[in-house]
């Protein structure tokens, strides 16, 4: 099976991206299955359903998300209907939403680091009694770890190599190059990087995140525009064993 995971899409020029390139891609390679991190979908900032369906009808199967989920209330009865979204495993219960979603013979899997985020439960812990819980789960199951650290990150590769099809990190928008397939068989990446403008800073315009910096003031920021890119990672995964075959990083641009 081939899985396209897209970086967090920032604002209207992600979601340009996402509506423009991933019917191409899909076409192009093959693909088979489609993940999204919509956080930043709405403006930079959260996601509404109506930015969720504009990225569900350009071909994404599943979206997933952040520490802004909460920004764009909207959303909130949407976390519990049939709509493919997830918010993070590990926030405490009594939460709106689900963290996991089984489709098309995928399980993906939303989980947010602690280090240098707010506090939630134990990302480790939680992905542990998830898969001791689950029965008859799908071979393939993917994991999009939102978080800061690169060592938090890599340590949760690490800890699920062998048990899940793959662990992606999102968050920090900066793609790295670090896309591997650990020794137990699980694909891993630090962070896919972003669908949103060249042009910016992580996806916000750049004399408005300079002002913030040089002045130390709070300042509104707006996303960038022109020129956008889509970061993307392509798995291949054995469909009987969930085992990754190949990783590979994709990145596109549009005008």
């Amino acid at each position: 099976m081939k899985i396209l995971a897209i970086g967090d899409i920032v604002g209207s020029p992600g979601r340009r991206a996402v509506t423009r390139l991933v019917p191409e891609l899909r076409r192009e390679r093959g693909i088979d299955f489609v993940i999204a991190n919509a956080e930043n979908a709405a403006g930079g900032f959260g996601v509404t359903p109506e930015t969720a369906r504009e990225i569900l009808d350009a071909g994404v199967d599943v979206m997933t998300s952040g520490n802004h989920i909460w920004a764009q209330k909207e959303i909130f009865p949407h976390l519990d209907s049939e709509m493919p979204l997830l918010r993070p495993l590990n926030y405490p219960s009594g939460v709106p939403g689900r963290g996991y979603i089984s489709q098309n013979g995928v399980l993906v899997v939303n989980i947010i680091g602690r280090v240098f985020m707010d506090c939630k439960d134990c990302p480790f812990r939680a992905m542990d009694q998830l898969l001791e819980s689950l029965h008859n789960r799908p071979a393939i199951i993917v994991v999009d770890f939102h978080a800061e650290a690169t060592s938090e990150k890599m340590a949760m590769g690490r800890y699920l190599d062998g048990r899940v099809s793959a662990v992606l990190g999102t968050h920090t928008h900066v793609g790295t190059v670090d896309a591997q397939v650990f020794p137990g068989g699980s694909a891993y990446v630090t962070d896919i990087g972003m669908a949103g403008p060249v042009d910016s800073i992580i996806g916000d315009d750049t004399e408005s995140v300079l002002k913030r910096f040089l002045t130390s003031m709070p300042h509104r920021l707006s996303v960038g525009r022109g020129r956008t890119m889509l970061n993307a990672i392509l798995l291949t995964i054995d469909d009987r064993s969930g085992r990754a075959l190949g990783i590979e990083r994709i990145y596109r641009e549009v005008s």
